[in-house]
């Protein structure tokens, strides 16, 4: 699965992180925990594990996401969609080892017509966003001790 680059709205971002990826993987796939170290997101209830076809809603913001997971290549890639008042979104994480380190790789898309009308302010939001998770990401990983 892959975001539409296409969309009104596209923003991505990455990160090097000084833990390797299988930690990095553990922070990220532990979705139901995202609260705990991300305080951007307020609460996460899931329905399964973490594979192709497990739904999950989030709360970011003033918005509930409803999400579902659409690939999953442990420890390297994770991808869901998700919608929300009127926005469809694409999201993937890929993960890289490099020399005992992760490189984190995000992007995520925005479809719809609000996305259309409001184009340049929800840009801003959503890089905000990913810039803030992977910020957040990288200091819970960094945290955590090394398997």
């Amino acid at each position: 699965m892959a975001i539409n680059e296409r969309a009104p709205v596209v923003a991505a971002g990455e990160i090097e992180i000084a833990a390797n990826s299988e930690i990095v993987w553990d922070v990220l796939t532990a979705i139901d925990r995202w609260p705990s170290w991300n305080p951007d997101v307020k609460a996460v209830s899931m329905s399964g594990a973490v594979t192709e076809g497990t739904e999950f809603r989030w709360k970011s913001g003033p918005r509930t996401i409803t999400s579902t997971i659409r690939r999953v290549e442990s420890p390297r890639l994770i991808a869901w969609t998700g919608k929300t008042f009127g926005i469809k979104a694409n999201h993937t994480w890929r993960l890289e080892p490099r020399d005992g380190k992760a490189i984190v790789r995000t992007k995520e898309s925005w479809e719809g017509l609000v996305t259309r009308i409001f184009r340049a302010r929800m840009h801003k939001t959503l890089q905000n966003a990913i810039d803030s998770g992977l910020r957040h990401l990288k200091a819970e990983a960094e945290r955590r001790p090394i398997h």
